[in-house]
């Protein structure tokens, strides 16, 4: 078997999506216009998005043995990602997501973790051979840290570039994960929980000396900006787009960034792969049924 280029230590999770007139407020009841059955889960949402980009892609997850989880072993195997070393928990049900969508295409989810949550060191190690053959392991926080630390010391050991995306945005990220990353993905919320700020001079003064190479914070609307040690920030603005839901956006973007750099080394250009991918998976329903391939995303260049 060829090593994937891209291991992705994440998340899945089978979405229920709903439609609504707003969002409701605490308290209230609304009654959904529509509802959608999706993949979804950030790790596996930026797998499928990088193979779409042409990048070959192994998932390290853990899922239930029940129907969703067969649904997902599937779906991998539809995108061409290899997922020998998804574990299968008979024990758990696999993670679960429901979405609400408004008008405005703006969304608020809440997710069960599930199978998830039973992702351990010992899932990657019998995966070491797979993450040491890898150019980018790429990981996310809706699985235990205890996990993605592990995956990440293999590939620190192994000269592997580590990528972590800190969503769910979390109220402090454990020293050593950190320090084991080399490129820190975050939007806005986690920009604020991390950094006390989300204005990028102020980031980077907070995180990239916690990390090895780059931190790119995220502006939905207003682009995003790569930050590196010594260099000037390199902003880009968003790509137009006719907004129908915005949900998967962000994975769309990371996991174009990721098969961009890890086909080129080039940053700027991972760059702009991944703000024309999470345009693009704006402008329909769902996460993965959103994403473009490399061709879709290289017109939006």
């Amino acid at each position: 078997m060829t090593p994937a280029e891209i291991v992705v230590v994440g998340s899945y999770n089978r979405d229920l999506v709903l439609s609504v007139a707003r969002l409701p407020a605490p308290g209230e009841t609304c009654l959904a216009l529509g509802r959608t059955e999706a993949h979804g889960g950030k790790g596996s949402n930026q797998a499928v998005q990088a193979a779409r980009c042409g990048a070959s892609v192994a998932m390290l997850a853990a899922v239930g043995a029940d129907a969703a989880g067969e649904a997902a072993l599937a779906m991998w195997r539809d995108a061409g990602i290899e997922a020998g070393h998804v574990a299968r928990l008979p024990g758990a049900a696999t993670g679960t997501a429901v979405i609400l969508v408004d008008a405005a295409g703006e969304n608020s989810i809440v997710v069960d973790p599930g199978a998830n949550a039973d992702l351990r060191p010992a899932h990657v190690e019998a995966a070491a051979g797979l993450v040491r053959a890898a150019r980018l392991v790429l990981a996310q926080l809706e699985t235990p840290v205890a996990a993605t630390r592990r995956a990440f010391e293999i590939a620190r050991a192994a000269g592997v570039t580590t990528a972590l995306n800190a969503a769910p945005a979390p109220e402090a990220l454990d020293p050593q994960l950190l320090a084991l990353t080399d490129i820190l993905f975050v939007n806005r919320v986690e920009a604020r929980a991390l950094a006390d700020d989300d204005r990028p001079e102020r980031v980077a003064a907070a995180l990239l000396p916690k990390v090895r190479r780059a931190v790119v914070l995220t502006l939905g609307a207003e682009g995003a900006v790569l930050l590196r040690p010594g260099e000037p920030p390199l902003a880009r603005p968003a790509r137009p787009a006719a907004v129908v839901d915005t949900t998967g956006a962000g994975d769309a973007f990371i996991g174009a960034f990721g098969a961009r750099l890890a086909a080129s080394g080039d940053y700027g250009s991972a760059l702009d792969w991944g703000l024309a991918a999470g345009a693009l998976a704006c402008t329909a329903l769902g996460a993965t049924s959103s994403f473009h391939d490399a061709e879709a995303i290289a017109r939006q260049v």
